[in-house]
């Protein structure tokens, strides 16, 4: 089985093929596959999926993934690594880390809006002539460009949720999926605001939490949370008393603390011993 490895920040491919039937890989970067025209069938993780115009795939690091040509069809790739991410600001990491954070979304295209699509493939286009031109800003606008694709999948994947669960609590996963959704917004973490959401009781939703997850509510919350903080220590050059505030902490010391009871060390020198 192949293993492909990206070696720039981000990379841009269309590809064009009629009678072709990739062999199964994974890669080491996330990607996302719009198609431009052509039908076939998409293989993730052994899931079959039809692929047809307009349709967007996401295919995260270490997915197991192939694809079969059954007309002449049009691919456009967007790959990006770590490096790319130490690019964006916090609401682009945000929304990024948001698309890393929900394996649980169904196989297939993301599309929850038809809406949505010419939305896509107009951006698409709009990449596919800056890749091939040397206009001036070329860089800023092929960035915006990519962000503003990776900003229509978190939503469609947020609205892919709802409509799986339709707000009721089949399992945990749609609870865990707000936690992820609110996690910069400390109100609707509180325990009366989650079981609002899910119309049930403050003390039977910490219950059924507890029993599906073995955590508590507040305990997921702040696993999550320095989760995410391990991400901006790694990915960007955002400064520890930026991140404490960020995620609600009092401050640079208070953050310090948590973090070593559950890491072990401090966030400083978790950066310094990931970095070097």
């Amino acid at each position: 089985m192949e293993v492909r490895n990206l070696y720039s920040a981000y990379e841009l491919e269309w590809f064009e093929t009629q009678d072709y039937t990739a062999k199964a890989r994974k890669n080491t970067f996330f990607e996302m596959v719009f198609v431009m025209e052509g039908t076939g069938v998409q293989i993730i993780n052994e899931h079959q999926l039809p692929y047809a115009p307009n349709k967007l795939f996401l295919i995260f690091p270490e997915d197991l993934h192939s694809f079969e040509v059954q007309s002449l069809s049009q691919f456009f790739f967007i790959r990006f690594n770590n490096d790319y991410l130490k690019t964006q600001n916090s609401q682009n990491i945000r929304e990024l880390e948001y698309i890393f954070n929900s394996h649980n979304h169904l196989p297939g295209c993301i599309f929850k809006t038809v809406t949505d699509k010419p939305f896509i493939r107009a951006a698409v286009e709009a990449l596919i002539r800056e890749k091939e031109n040397n206009s001036p800003q070329k860089e800023q606008i092929i960035q915006q460009l990519i962000n503003t694709i990776i900003s229509y999948a978190a939503r469609n994947l947020t609205l892919q949720e709802k409509e799986v669960f339709k707000g009721k609590i089949s399992s945990v996963m749609p609870i865990i999926n707000y936690l992820h959704q609110h996690i910069f917004e400390p109100e609707k973490l509180k325990v009366n605001c989650i079981a609002g959401a899910f119309n049930l009781s403050p003390k039977y939703v910490g219950e059924y939490f507890r029993k599906h997850t073995g955590e508590s509510l507040q305990q997921y919350i702040m696993l999550y949370k320095l989760k995410l903080i391990e991400s901006r220590l790694l990915l960007t050059d955002m400064r520890i008393s930026e991140i404490s505030l960020e995620f609600g902490f009092t401050d640079q010391s208070h953050l310090n603390r948590i973090f070593k009871r559950y890491k072990g060390t401090t966030p400083s020198s978790y950066r310094k011993k990931r970095i070097t």
